[in-house]
């Protein structure tokens, strides 16, 4: 199952780090492509709570059996964005962001997204995660799909402590991943595989991120409405930030992402705008062989990996593509409006003007 294949590095920083050494934002990867706090008492603020959300990520991953903690921190301990985290955090900071409860919930649903990437990794039959080797090619498949369990399991106890409300929250959540994962497992069938493709990852990416961000500002004592406006923005950010990841793969060079290029490509994954191309009608002779050599299923031919990486690039279902995330991008920041006008929100609203603009 899937927390979405998006992908902060160690947000837990010392709080040090975050008040008087480098800036949080430069310990993770939404530093590294442009997010800023603006507010350095909020950047304190909010490295300060990340650092004690590590910590206690550790100790609920822990277990008497050295071979259920070596396994079930084996992702933790690669690092990460920590994106869930940082979102219940500003979320909460509208409130208060020293609560108790913020850590648990931050908790929840970076176990749960750990989680869904133990599974993925067995569906995906991947062989690293996060530079190192994943689960299942270290210690098999069963392994890794009992420790996803595991982490499931723990996420769900820290989720009972916190009331009736998240534990339903939770559950509901879980549903929408499973639900998301069931569905790009067995395709659009006869519906539009554009509509099926952006619900996909609003189930499997934006509903965890949307919990993140509700959860935050839930138990930061945040007003109801504020609360409802924040798990919107979460959702539909997250759906945005999935999206501009996908692009990335396609318009990025190696040396500016660190990846390499049209990795979707070559393992036959359509992404929007591959699908967007495959709808296309035009009778070009670029576009004719750019929907063939789409519809061939994985391109490890390096000469039409090349090739079909080049049309793309150059075709307007890139431009289309980077429309429909500058469309989920502002739909998110509407949300941010019905807000006070605090740092948090800036932070929120820069994150939006990332995403938009980090796939050109």
């Amino acid at each position: 199952m899937v927390g979405g294949r998006a992908r902060p590095a160690r947000a837990g920083a010392s709080d040090g780090d975050a008040a008087g050494g480098r800036p949080l934002a430069e310990h993770n990867s939404l530093g590294a492509i442009g997010f800023s706090f603006g507010d350095r008492a909020l950047e304190s603020a909010i490295g300060a709570r990340l650092a004690t959300i590590e910590k206690a990520l550790h100790e609920n991953v822990a277990s008497a059996d050295p071979f259920v903690a070596e396994t079930a921190a084996h992702l933790l301990s690669a690092g990460g964005k920590r994106f869930r985290p940082l979102l219940v955090t500003l979320a909460a900071s509208f409130g208060d962001v020293a609560a108790a409860e913020v850590t648990e919930a931050a908790v929840v649903v970076e176990l749960t997204h750990l989680a869904t990437l133990y599974h993925d990794d067995v569906m995906d039959e991947a062989a690293k995660r996060r530079g190192a080797p994943s689960a299942n090619a270290r210690w098999g498949n069963s392994v890794a799909i009992l420790v996803g369990d595991y982490l499931f399991a723990r996420a769900a106890d820290v989720a009972a402590g916190l009331g009736v409300d998240a534990v339903r929250i939770q559950a509901r959540t879980f549903s929408r991943l499973v639900h998301g994962q069931l569905a790009e497992t067995v395709g659009p069938r006869d519906g539009d595989p554009i509509a099926h493709h952006l619900q996909v990852i609003a189930d499997k990416t934006g509903s965890l991120i949307a919990t993140s961000a509700r959860f935050g500002a839930m138990f930061g004592g945040v007003p109801a409405a504020d609360v409802e406006a924040l798990s919107t923005y979460g959702e539909t950010i997250g759906v945005a930030f999935q999206l501009s990841d996908d692009l990335l793969d396609i318009a990025s060079e190696s040396r500016q992402s660190g990846k390499t290029p049209g990795t979707d490509l070559r393992e036959g994954i359509h992404t929007l705008p591959m699908l967007y191309a495959l709808a296309d009608d035009a009778v070009d002779a670029d576009a004719v062989r750019l929907r063939d050599l789409l519809r061939s299923g994985p391109l490890t031919d390096d000469a039409w990996h090349a090739e079909a990486l080049g049309l793309l690039r150059a075709s307007p279902a890139m431009g289309q593509a980077r429309r429909t995330v500058r469309g989920f991008a502002e739909r998110a920041r509407a949300e941010l409006a019905l807000l006070p006008d605090l740092p948090q929100r800036t932070a929120l609203e820069s994150l939006c003007d990332v995403i938009a603009d980090r796939t050109g």
